[in-house]
């Protein structure tokens, strides 16, 4: 399965998070990486977004190999990392490893239309847990998540490192991507 290739071309995202991540986690970025993002999303025929509306998750996924391709390289990790601060997430949330458990709810509930794909989380040790990627988000996306979402929930001893383990990768043409995190 290539990156940027929607699983089903009627899966479709939600509006909100459409905003969210031009709105939000690309302005925090700069104002010239929230048009770089708006114009991206235009040239797929996404102007205007609204809250409301559902949008083809295949022109959301064009628009972020645009900005990947334009931008700097390690914007899409940054992006990632910003999603748990600034879209609606699950609440009653209190580990890093109910937080991993998360990600997945998260995505579920912005996404529809078909085969939408997944994130699986799993401990592996007291402090320590993998997640599968099995979705058609670019890699450095889902490692920022992942940091991100692991960073939130830790305490202030925990110190968060993630590295990909597994035996295959998205960018190689694999279906999934799997990555420990340590805390």
């Amino acid at each position: 399965m290539a990156t940027y290739e929607a699983f089903d071309e009627n899966v479709e995202v939600n509006g909100k998070t459409v905003l969210t991540v031009i709105e939000e986690a690309m302005g925090k970025f700069s104002a010239h990486y929230r048009q770089h993002a708006i114009n991206a999303l235009a040239e797929e025929g996404i102007t205007d977004p609204t809250p409301d509306e559902w949008y083809p998750q295949q022109a959301w996924l064009n628009a972020f190999e645009t900005i990947a391709t334009d931008l700097e390289p390690h914007i899409l990790d940054r992006l990632g990392a910003q999603i748990p601060e600034v879209a609606d997430w699950p609440t009653a949330i209190e580990t890093i490893s109910e937080g991993l458990r998360s990600i997945d709810d998260a995505y579920q509930q912005n996404h529809r239309g078909g085969d939408i794909g997944y994130y699986q989380f799993a401990r592996t040790d007291d402090q320590s847990g993998e997640v599968v990627c099995y979705n058609p988000y670019p890699c450095p996306f889902d490692r920022g998540l992942i940091r991100g979402v692991a960073q939130q929930y830790a305490t202030v001893d925990e110190f968060v490192f993630i590295e990909e383990t597994g035996d295959a990768c998205r960018r190689e043409g694999a279906d999934a991507c799997t990555y420990t995190v340590h805390w």
